[in-house]
């Protein structure tokens, strides 16, 4: 158990989040939180591009290298079974994490984008051309690239369910973009960019009245909340494991069995098959089907206790503590003069994407490097929604549950660092 889960009684400043949320206990469970960069406590703020790692995932990486390292599934010694049964635990503790239906309905991947494909090529054996799929706006590239591909490869189309300008989903247009022709709706849970929780159970109830089945990103989402796959209804769930205080390198691919059983297999190799001649295959069945040649087991133990790690926090007090940042956040960037917040929905997970006039976004995460504040500048990886707020690229600052109110304040103090040696 980490220290974090054994204490709750401390706040940041009195009012501004939850009574049970220990936040200092919090933080010394993350290693590289208590470190300096240019001479100054770091702060951390680009959890959004991947998380840090509490010493119960380095630990289970690190004891598993040291006393049980085997590959998995290929031998009867004793390290190969530890290593099979703590490989398969995982998957175990993922599927009851989310709620998968069973075990088998979890693939494990290198992460989200992997599984992306994994689907744009499955599914996409199947598709011809005039077939569609309805990405967003807001979609990472992830989500967006397989699919072009395929649009090559195939002639298939790619509608797009556009957001409005505070950045929510327009789900009003979304009926208009589902016909006999239309193969899935691939959506993101929430936005890189915007922070927008998205109403994915409204947008699966929606795909599967017309008979659509429906992919989530849930790359960002874990972090910050619980997912229930089941309760969302939808057909296809993927994640990376390093933006949900993982190990890098490990992701998820949830599917509903009968959507699973329906794919063909998109690697070949090892593991992946039942029996193999030169004249026929067969192949093995879901999840193994998937998961061609070796794995990255060591992750998929990292990620597990990843999760472990998650269940030991108060869900309601971290929930807490991440709104009050935001709100924090938001005023204090709000009070400095030419700055402006891009999004504006109503459900938002702690990220904050922002443009300071006269101060290039790139310059502006340099000069917040200078005082040790860590932020993401660029495009995101979401070219689309750069090109809808008519932006080339913006600063984001991504919150964690590890975060305080004084790293905010460090943040605007640096912004207002920034403008003057710009300025």
């Amino acid at each position: 158990m980490s220290l974090a889960a054994d204490k709750r009684a401390a706040t940041t400043r009195d009012g501004d989040a939850p009574t049970s949320w220990d936040l200092d206990a919090i933080r010394e469970d993350f290693p590289i939180l208590q470190q300096q960069v240019h001479g100054v406590p770091l702060a951390y703020l680009d959890n959004a591009a991947t998380s840090q790692k509490p010493t119960a995932v380095i630990d289970a990486v690190a004891d598993f290298y040291r006393h049980d390292n085997a590959n998995v599934h290929r031998a009867v010694h004793a390290l190969a079974e530890r290593a099979t049964l703590g490989y398969e635990a995982a998957r175990e503790r993922v599927g009851h994490w989310i709620n998968a239906a069973a075990a088998s309905e979890v693939v494990f991947l290198r992460g989200t984008t992997e599984a992306i494909n994994l689907l744009a090529n499955g599914l996409g054996a199947g598709w011809r051309s005039g077939d569609r799929v309805v990405l967003t706006t807001m979609e990472h590239h992830a989500n967006i690239v397989p699919w072009h591909l395929l649009r090559e490869r195939a002639g298939i189309e790619i509608a797009v369910l556009p957001v409005t300008e505070a950045g929510e989903l327009d789900l009003d247009a979304l009926p208009g973009l589902l016909d006999g022709r239309t193969r899935l709706l691939a959506l993101t849970h929430v936005s890189n960019v915007l922070g927008t929780i998205n109403p994915v159970a409204e947008a699966v109830r929606i795909a599967h009245a017309h008979g659509v089945p429906v992919l989530v990103d849930g790359a960002q989402a874990l972090a910050h909340q619980r997912v229930d796959v089941q309760a969302l209804d939808c057909d296809f769930y993927a994640f990376s494991g390093h933006k949900m205080f993982g190990p890098t390198g490990i992701g998820v691919l949830y599917g509903k069995a009968e959507r699973l059983a329906a794919l063909p297999p998109w690697q070949g190799g090892g593991e992946m098959i039942r029996r193999v001649t030169f004249e026929k295959i067969r192949f093995a069945d879901p999840p193994q089907r998937f998961e061609a040649g070796t794995q990255n087991f060591a992750g998929a133990i990292g990620l597990a206790a990843a999760i472990d790690y998650l269940a030991g926090l108060d869900a309601d007090a971290m929930a807490g503590h991440e709104q009050a940042l935001l709100r924090y956040a938001t005023e204090r960037l709000e009070a400095i003069p030419g700055l402006r917040i891009i999004g504006r929905a109503a459900h938002k997970a702690p990220l904050l994407s922002f443009l300071v006039d006269g101060v290039h976004a790139h310059d502006m995460g340099t000069l917040l490097d200078r005082k040790g504040v860590a932020v993401r500048t660029g495009h995101h990886c979401a070219m689309p929604l750069m090109d809808f707020y008519g932006v080339p690229a913006t600063t984001r600052a991504s919150l964690a549950f590890y975060n305080s109110l004084d790293e905010i304040d460090r943040l605007a103090d640096a912004i207002d660092y920034a403008r003057g040696v710009l300025a």
